[in-house]
């Protein structure tokens, strides 16, 4: 290996662009993978509540705040009824509960094997800034829920 002066400054860029993950963020990544896998499994457990909310009552959590105070779903509600549909195979049942449930649904799919393989490789795959692809998703993720809630029927 050369270690002239153009080599070890391309060293340096690369490991401050975030190319070589640490062992802490190769772990993250994992823990993440793990997350989403729980959460699919938790999915899998449920029975979906055929109003199209409120499936989050089986894991002993409280009535939707905002529902409770407006009598109007919240732009999350029925998200766990969507992803319990989702898992069961009736995409179109998730859609029509919640589509924001279905989108994270998909994207859960797609996440989970992508931070393995991230983690396992130890370098980003496809992405350049994971910061900020991961804050513009996040973003628009919730800017499309709200959207779609607007649009939803009451």
């Amino acid at each position: 290996m050369s270690t002239t002066g153009s080599t070890t400054g391309e060293q340096e860029t690369e490991a401050a662009s975030g190319a070589i993950l640490s062992r802490n963020e190769r772990g993250f990544l994992l823990l993440l993978a793990i997350g989403i896998m729980s959460v699919i499994a938790i999915a899998m457990w449920l029975t979906p509540d055929p109003r199209g909310f409120g499936t989050h009552l089986q894991l002993g959590l409280p009535e939707c705040g905002f529902r409770s105070a407006t009598g109007m779903n919240c732009p999350h509600c029925g998200m766990t009824t969507s992803f319990a549909w989702f898992v069961r195979g009736q995409w179109r049942r998730s859609l029509q509960v919640n589509p924001a449930g279905l989108m994270l649904a998909i994207s859960f799919l797609v996440l989970c094997p992508w931070f393995l393989a991230v983690a396992f490789r130890g370098r980003w795959i496809g992405i350049r800034s994971p910061g900020l692809f991961f804050v513009y998703s996040f973003a628009g993720w919730v800017l499309l829920s709200l959207i779609l809630w607007l649009l939803r029927p009451a």
